[in-house]
């Protein structure tokens, strides 16, 4: 038999929400703005998912202590600059419905900001969708367990009774350290020959993939 989960946790940038462009668009266009080396699309797109500071000296790593204020700065120009224009893959509202509709219980862990994903949830009229979030200026950012491990505290949930579904490696590894299981998805950030590498349940190619597998488990 599969296994079955009370409580399902999704990473919000490339896996909810179509917006893995803009934010490699974001952090090469605020590289070039300082004069650094421009990290290449791929290099941008592999940060995608850690906390914006840790995604910074990961993707431009000569950057000095000094610089970072403002590359936080053109980064959020960049990014802020387009309005706000993210919108859900298609099919994730009604993925969503069904899940809450079969009982289980939905989470956010995610790289944004408070502020960021306060501004991108009231956008999207999904304040109340989802039973508690965390965010990576909030404590440690992934791959570190703390998001997973914090929310399952809060809904009184054990670890191996959540899953987490992420398109990066960094979701991957947070659910495992923290003692969850996964779901990946390769629509988002990272490449599927990285995805199938890591401890997941499943790597799935769309949402209705993923509607498949995540209905069958909870």
């Amino acid at each position: 038999m599969k296994q079955r989960f009370r409580l399902v946790v999704f990473d919000w940038d490339g896996t909810l929400i179509d917006s893995t462009a803009a934010i490699v668009h974001a952090i090469r266009a605020s590289a070039a703005d300082l004069a650094l080396p421009v990290p290449t699309r791929e290099q941008a797109s592999h940060v995608i998912g850690l906390g914006l500071f840790e995604a910074i000296r990961c993707a431009v790593p000569v950057i000095d202590r000094e610089q970072v204020p403002a590359f936080v700065e053109r980064y959020r120009h960049h990014y802020l600059h387009r309005g706000i224009q993210d919108e859900p893959f298609e099919g994730v509202p009604e993925l969503l419905t069904e899940l809450a509709d079969s009982g289980a219980w939905l989470a956010v862990a995610t790289g944004k900001s408070r502020a960021g994903l306060n501004r991108a949830l009231d956008h999207m009229s999904w304040t109340g969708r989802f039973l508690t979030t965390r965010c990576a200026d909030e404590g440690a950012p992934k791959p570190d367990p703390w998001m997973l491990r914090d929310i399952c505290e809060e809904l009184g949930v054990q670890a191996p009774e959540a899953v987490m579904v992420g398109d990066t490696t960094h979701d991957l590894g947070m659910a495992q350290a923290a003692g969850a299981a996964a779901i990946a998805v390769t629509y988002g950030a990272h490449p599927r020959v990285q995805l199938e590498a890591g401890p997941a349940l499943a790597v799935v190619d769309s949402v209705a993939e993923l509607r498949a597998a995540l209905l069958a488990r909870v």
